[in-house]
């Protein structure tokens, strides 16, 4: 994926010199030879405080553990009757757990050494990483995703070009709640006609019933899956043949396969069956933005402020915001008096900020407390045996847990 952001970079107005930390999987004369065959120049290291020398922006979409501690995630969760996921539910709350000590680390670099640059964080669980970074270091940031970016552009292929659409939530916890059309929201007539945005390529298409989306007014994300069909989604899972994550190590296998060939000097297909589709365009249009303060508007993770009335001012939300040279100021949200919607955005924001608690105290008290809040959880016999399993599982990448 930094083979894709850096593609994205080029032909922008930015300079086109980067610093890289990436995976050994390709040698560095090789991955120099890919990116350089497009006329960037690209510098690759491992050491932190040489990337982040001068930056202006510092980009991070880190997997601590890599695929194979996804994989755990995914998994171990399934033998206790718990979805298994990488981002939500349990298997994203240890990856939360194993990512906020490294993320901290990568943050006090940023603070010494580029004080004034700004961090993009791709890395998941996003939200929860942004609530991190914006309440508990002084890091200038914004929270990424490409979930925002893929709705938005599947409601406008149907709604028009100019449509006004009102996008809000947590970051995998999202809905469209508005889509105006010369003033007139036509939302209502679009879900009558069948309208539902594409499922993210991670996740098994069981869609959402008209009867659900009539109730809830208002077109999730596909991660909502996970709540609206738990049921289904855990019989999917559990019958499954191979894990997301092993499906992703035999895509990156056959990825490595293709760059290692020197003929090989453009981004291949098959890289868009591994997921993230347009995350380097959501990434190139924040950093423009910033950079040229085009004072455009991009839907970020960032605080809250006064935005959304029924949250406090300091929860990092996913929100549309202008974009400029100071960073993002969020876009006002028409009254939001979905009772359903505020309802599951203050449970899960009490989870995500329980589960930032666990990961800088260590304290096995605050992680059951944020497990027994996380409504794909909320049952302690599960809940604690799953944890002690992963807790051991994991316990290379969880320092604080002693």
């Amino acid at each position: 994926k930094g083979f894709e952001l850096i593609f994205a970079l080029l032909g922008t107005v930015f300079s086109a010199n980067a610093w890289m930390i990436v995976p050994k999987s390709l040698p560095d004369e090789r991955k120099k030879q890919i990116i350089r065959s497009s006329g960037a120049d690209v510098l690759i290291t491992d050491d932190l405080d040489a990337a982040l020398q001068g930056a202006d922006f510092v980009v991070t979409q880190i997997r601590v553990g890599k695929l194979p501690a996804r994989h755990l995630d995914e998994t171990i969760p399934l033998k206790y009757g718990l979805i298994g996921q990488e981002t939500t539910g349990i298997g994203g709350f240890f990856k939360a757990l194993r990512t906020i000590p490294v993320m901290q680390n990568i943050c006090d670099r940023i603070e010494a050494v580029c004080p004034d640059a700004w961090l993009i964080n791709f890395t998941n669980p996003s939200g929860i990483i942004s609530e991190f970074i914006q309440n508990f270091t002084k890091v200038k940031n914004i929270g990424l995703c490409n979930v925002p970016i893929n709705m938005i552009d599947d409601t406008r292929e149907t709604a028009g070009a100019d449509s006004e659409i009102t996008y809000l939530g947590l970051n995998h916890l999202s809905w469209i709640t508005s889509v105006k059309v010369d003033g007139i929201n036509v939302l209502p007539k679009m879900m009558a006609e069948g309208f539902s945005t594409k499922v993210m390529e991670n996740i098994v298409d069981d869609g959402f019933s008209m009867e659900c989306l009539k109730t809830i007014s208002a077109v999730p994300s596909s991660y909502l899956q996970y709540f609206y069909g738990r049921t289904k989604k855990l019989e999917h899972l559990q019958s499954a043949t191979q894990s997301r994550a092993e499906e992703c190590m035999e895509i990156e296998e056959q990825l490595l396969e293709m760059y290692a060939d020197e003929k090989l000097i453009v981004k291949p297909a098959l890289l868009d069956k591994r997921g993230g589709h347009k995350y380097s365009l959501a990434a190139v249009s924040l950093i423009d933005a910033i950079a040229n303060n085009t004072k455009t508007v991009n839907v970020v993770n960032i605080k809250n402020g006064k935005t959304l009335p029924f949250m406090d001012e300091n929860d990092v939300v996913e929100i549309a915001a202008e974009i400029g040279q100071d960073g993002a100021a969020p876009v006002p949200v028409e009254c939001v008096g979905n009772r359903h919607i505020i309802g599951l955005m203050r449970v899960v924001k009490e989870y995500e900020k329980y589960t930032v608690k666990a990961a800088m105290s260590g304290s096995v008290e605050d992680a059951m407390n944020a497990l027994l809040i996380q409504p794909l959880i909320g049952d302690w016999d599960k809940a604690s045996e799953c944890f002690e399993e992963m807790k051991q599982a994991h316990k290379k990448y969880l320092p604080q847990f002693k």
